[in-house]
């Protein structure tokens, strides 16, 4: 750790997860806010983009070709997807970089192509970025330059199943995740089918039978087992702010899976394992870090309901960055992300 914070830039601060970090660093005394970045609103202040910002003193809204880069010690990027790739390999080697869109979390550039439907334009740096789940990459993630931070809805379904698949107490071809997500993890660009009339009173799945992040759980899934692994996933649309609330059916012990989860989890700062047979809610961790687990025994012998909830813009998103960032930088993991839950 150096003497003086770390400057840090978050490109694409314009949007929810963008900030959602400002909120987290602004408190962090570790990081210092060097540049905002929002191309769409360049030149205008954090007050006026999100007035509950207003009270802070950060600098203002600017495009990323004005950036100096060479006077920063990392940067979040809060940008589309297929719009980091280019940006990062035009970096000095000396700043480190966060990503928390999909560019970097597909080892293979042709599964990238294949979810995203475009070719990848960094592959050799993309050998060298590591998956953002602390929980399993901790230590390739202190060493990285470059860190993929996860879906959101990946992170909830992950951090539920890799522990049992790689204990082998679950059957690997027998996964059926069926999630949900707050209207907070469609971004903050205006679109038609996020209009309140359109999301309010409704639930509705969408991507069904090909969502982009099943790319991203037939990784992680296959390294766990050690063998190709094909989930069932579903995602929806409720009419919520924030979380992911994921209910997944395995075959596998009820007492084997909770002893499993409990085991792996013991001592992890942001991931809590509930009393077997109690079932967490989503409002339980919103506006934390933390992921809780339930584990519940099916009515059939042999069957479990594994159940995981996160807020979709901190561990899904802006926290599990900074908890990455923290890693990165040599500063201790939980560092400005251990504020309990909001609730009610």
């Amino acid at each position: 750790m150096t003497d003086a914070p770390f400057k840090i830039a978050i490109l694409g601060a314009s949007g929810y997860t963008g900030a959602e970090l400002v909120r987290l660093i602004a408190n962090h005394p570790w990081m210092e806010i060097k540049a905002l970045t929002a191309d769409r609103k360049a030149g205008m202040t954090m007050a006026e983009v999100f007035p509950h910002l207003g009270h802070l003193d950060l600098p203002p809204l600017q495009r990323i070709e004005d950036l100096d880069f060479s006077a920063l010690d990392l940067i979040f990027c809060a940008l589309p997807h297929g719009a980091t790739q280019e940006l990062v390999s035009k970096l000095p080697e000396t700043v480190k970089v966060v990503d928390l869109s999909a560019d970097f979390r597909l080892r293979n550039p042709a599964e990238y192509k294949k979810w995203y439907g475009l070719d990848h334009t960094a592959v050799e740096l993309q050998k060298t970025a590591v998956y953002g789940l602390p929980e399993f990459y901790r230590d390739e993630i202190s060493g990285a330059r470059l860190v993929a931070n996860t879906g959101c809805y990946v992170a909830t379904s992950l951090l539920a199943l890799l522990p049992l698949l790689q204990a082998g107490v679950i059957d690997p071809d027998d996964i059926v995740i069926d999630a949900k997500s707050g209207v907070s993890g469609a971004g903050r660009a205006a679109k038609e089918a996020m209009l309140f009339t359109e999301v309010s009173e409704g639930f509705s799945a969408y991507g069904v039978g090909g969502h982009r992040h099943m790319g991203e759980l037939d990784q992680e899934f296959s390294k766990a087992a050690g063998r190709p692994v094909l989930c069932a996933f579903t995602p929806h649309l409720i009419p919520i702010n924030r979380a992911i609330f994921a209910t997944i059916y395995v075959k596998g012990e009820a007492d084997e899976i909770h002893q499993t989860l409990t085991a792996k989890y013991s001592g992890e700062p942001f991931i809590h394992v509930r009393a077997k047979g109690t079932v967490p809610r989503s409002h339980e961790v919103r506006g934390s870090n933390l992921c809780h687990i339930g584990v519940v025994a099916d009515r059939r012998p042999g069957r479990s309901i594994v159940i995981s909830t996160l807020d979709n813009l901190m561990k899904g998103a802006s926290g599990q960055a900074l908890q990455n960032a923290n890693l990165m930088l040599g500063l201790p993991e939980t560092m400005g992300l251990e504020a309990a839950p909001l609730f009610p």
